[in-house]
């Protein structure tokens, strides 16, 4: 608080005083709007002061006022004359302790602007915040302050009558380096939508017009001026005596921008200079991208990971689309747990022992402020089950062979036929085989002796090769051929029987149950079997019987006996 002024101190009228009290308090809010305080104001010593001379009265702040170089100071002062001094001229002298207080040499401010010996110091720095000095207001101001103006500073007011003037009153004003930094305004940033900056410099000065620059600096990047974008210089009369100083700086907000850095630089007169360093903050959003492995074998862990970068960071979630949600046109969420995510800006999906059940159609929703952007990624689990042969393998001759090799699998497996040597396997009026991804046939119309035996599936996955074997069995029912038979001479009993058949029958003759001496030769030739059968008989049986068998069938034939007469020797 500022302390009131005492009427005793004042040699005019009452009600000259008290008018002077209300014009001080005037002045020393004045003081405090251009950033000025006394030194003492912490302490609660007097902040008005005031002096008079031959009915005249000068008011002065108490205490040191300070200020900053580059910036400006207002010195209050109010003055009260007698009813027969007419003020003329207001004098302002700064205090130099080489000079005597008397010597003109020392004006930093006349009122009459014919008055040549203002210090060139001063000139066009100082004026008065009221021109008139018919209002007893003898307050002025300092603009481009250097450190070299602090000092003290006295006032003096002037009659009309030559020789008459009215005491002196003395201030201190201190000017310390310059402190205060300039205001930079960001409003919201966001890519693709124009923004201005705004940087004010420091102090409401009416003196040399301060130059402001912007530089901006990304990461690991010097400082460089902004080129490409718009600045403009502004200056707002708020007083006769005040203005504030800005500029302006507008330019497209991009990803790039965000977390660069903006420094305002205002320079004053003098060479000092202020400034403000702000960080950027861009809102913007750039596109999602999935990575890792879409193809994945069964058993393995499929890891994708959603991302997107933006500011602020998005929230990210992975979900499914599968044929039930693509008819009902829903996802399903694969979030385990009923927390909400953090805004982390990415999103892992881990499935251990993947299954083909997994395959689909997987979808990220990046979600950013007002904005959402969707992703998909088509997961394929690869696998091969076990490769199965169908059909009949046991074929009777003259009939079709028709097996069928196939294997579930993705991607689709290519599979073939094959059959070992000698035998190739080949389409033609023969065979026919039929390839296709996931299964193969093989045909064989008519099946003959020569078509036994193994046959090979082969089957192609990616990487992997399996062969799968077909036992095939060709039957061919047996029968005795015509040219079996028995004939007896003398007392020996031949007996021939020759059968064929697939497999290779066996033959019995039950004829020699009853009989320890005998013979039998059996010979093998392709798929005939020929059986001789000699032995000693004492009588003869009208028929001998010759049983075949290959296992699956039976066939019996009774041979007549033909007797053959003895061979003549000739002589």
């Amino acid at each position: 608080m500022f302390t009131a002024f005492y009427c005793k101190v004042c040699p005019v009228g009452e009600s000259d005083c008290l008018k002077l009290q209300i014009r001080m308090k005037v002045f020393m809010w004045a003081t405090l709007l251009f950033s000025v305080r006394s030194s003492n104001a912490d302490t609660g010593a007097s902040l008005d002061r005031t002096s008079c001379h031959n009915n005249s009265c000068i008011s002065l702040i108490e205490g040191e006022i300070t200020a900053e170089a580059g910036l400006c100071v207002v010195i209050p002062c109010s003055f009260s004359t007698a009813s027969d001094f007419t003020a003329q001229n207001l004098v302002w002298f700064k205090c130099e302790p080489s000079k005597p207080k008397s010597t003109e040499s020392h004006i930093i401010f006349h009122s009459n602007k014919k008055n040549q010996n203002v210090h060139p110091e001063f000139k066009q720095r100082v004026s008065l915040l009221e021109p008139e000095i018919s209002q007893n207001n003898c307050s002025i101001i300092i603009n481009d302050l250097k450190e070299s103006d602090s000092g003290s500073y006295w006032v003096r007011v002037k009659s009309s009558m030559p020789g008459r003037q009215s005491g002196s009153q003395q201030v201190t004003v201190s000017v310390k380096g310059l402190s205060q930094k300039p205001t930079v305004m960001i409003p919201p940033l966001t890519e693709g939508h124009q923004a201005t900056l705004t940087c004010t410099a420091p102090g409401l000065c009416s003196g040399s017009v301060p130059e402001i620059t912007w530089t901006w600096r990304r990461a690991g990047v010097n400082d460089s001026h902004i080129t490409g974008n718009i600045t403009d210089f502004k200056a707002e009369n708020l007083t006769v005596v005040t203005q504030r100083h800005s500029s302006t700086l507008t330019f497209d907000p991009s990803p790039e921008h965000h977390g660069t850095e903006v420094t305002c630089k205002v320079r004053f007169t003098g060479n000092m200079t202020t400034e403000e360093t702000v960080t950027l903050n861009v809102s913007y959003m750039k596109e999602v991208k999935i990575t890792g492995k879409t193809s994945v074998k069964e058993g393995e862990t499929l890891n994708l990971t959603c991302s997107v970068e933006s500011f602020p960071p998005s929230f990210v979630m992975w979900t499914k689309l599968s044929e039930q949600n693509m008819q009902n046109r829903t996802e399903a969420n694969l979030q385990k747990d009923t927390e909400p995510q953090k805004q982390t800006g990415m999103a892992a999906l881990s499935i251990s022992n993947v299954t083909a059940d997994h395959s689909g159609q997987y979808i990220c929703t990046a979600k950013h402020l007002n904005h959402t952007l969707k992703k998909q990624a088509n997961v394929t689990v690869t696998f091969m089950r076990n490769p199965s042969i169908t059909g009949n393998t046991t074929v009777i001759m003259g009939e079709s062979l028709n097996l069928t090799c196939n294997v579930q699998s993705f991607p689709p497996t290519i599979i073939m036929w094959t059959k070992p040597c000698p035998t190739s396997l080949h389409n033609g009026t023969d065979t026919d085989l039929q390839t296709n991804s996931g299964s193969a046939t093989l045909f064989i119309p008519e099946m003959t002796a020569e078509h036994s035996g193994m046959y090979r599936c082969i089957v192609k996955h990616m990487d992997t090769t399996l062969h799968v074997l077909a036992n095939v069995t060709v039957i061919w029912f047996p029968k005795i051929l015509s040219s079996s038979g028995c004939e007896v001479q003398s007392d020996v009993l031949t007996c021939v029987c020759i059968s064929e058949g697939l497999p290779l029958p066996t033959i019995k003759w039950p004829l020699l149950e009853n009989h320890t001496e005998y013979s039998v030769t059996t010979t093998v030739s392709n798929h005939t079997v020929n059986s001789t059968i000699i032995l000693t008989v004492n009588h003869v049986n009208r028929s001998v019987e010759c049983v075949i068998n290959n296992k699956n069938w039976e066939v019996k034939q009774n041979f007549a006996i033909r007797k053959s007469l003895p061979v003549q020797q000739g002589g």
